[in-house]
């Protein structure tokens, strides 16, 4: 058993059209957030998570932003990818916990449809995907509105 542990965050995007995403859902908001990819938070906390558990690295350095090719890529298809490069590497996933923080929007009504995505990318059940959504409290940047974190924790078999 192999337990990884991912980060990420980003901050709302100022008047560029971007879209918010995460977890591969678009959530109908005013602000997208700022990234060399679609700047999904939650599927690259997840990708960190599980490279982390397989000691391949980060999203960064297998995905690097210096590199055009991932300009506005798809993070569900990075974290497939990534999760590709696990399974060569013998492992397979077992199960991940993922708490987004955030201010607004609310994320419940879209927290099944996260769950769903997230699953189908790592070929996996639904039931083993939590995602759970929380506030900062109105502290600090996040609090402020300013953007998202994400903390996701994995375990590879």
């Amino acid at each position: 058993m192999r337990v990884g542990v991912g980060y990420d965050s980003h901050r709302f995007a100022d008047g560029d059209g971007r879209k918010l995403i995460l977890g591969g859902v678009e959530i109908p908001h005013p602000r997208g957030l700022a990234g060399h990819s679609d700047a999904d938070a939650v599927a690259h906390a997840l990708t960190d998570a599980i490279l982390g558990a397989a000691g391949l690295g980060d999203i960064g350095m297998m995905f690097p932003p210096t590199n055009p090719r991932w300009k506005n890529a798809d993070s569900l298809d990075l974290l497939k990818r990534a999760y590709l490069r696990v399974v060569e590497a013998g492992l397979s996933f077992v199960s991940a916990d993922i708490t987004v923080i955030m201010e607004q929007p609310r994320l419940a009504p879209y927290v099944d449809g996260m769950r769903e995505k997230l699953a189908a990318a790592l070929v996996a059940g639904y039931s083993t995907v939590s995602v759970k959504a929380k506030t900062n409290e109105g502290m600090g940047w996040i609090g402020r509105g300013e953007g998202v974190a994400v903390i996701a924790v994995v375990l590879l078999a």
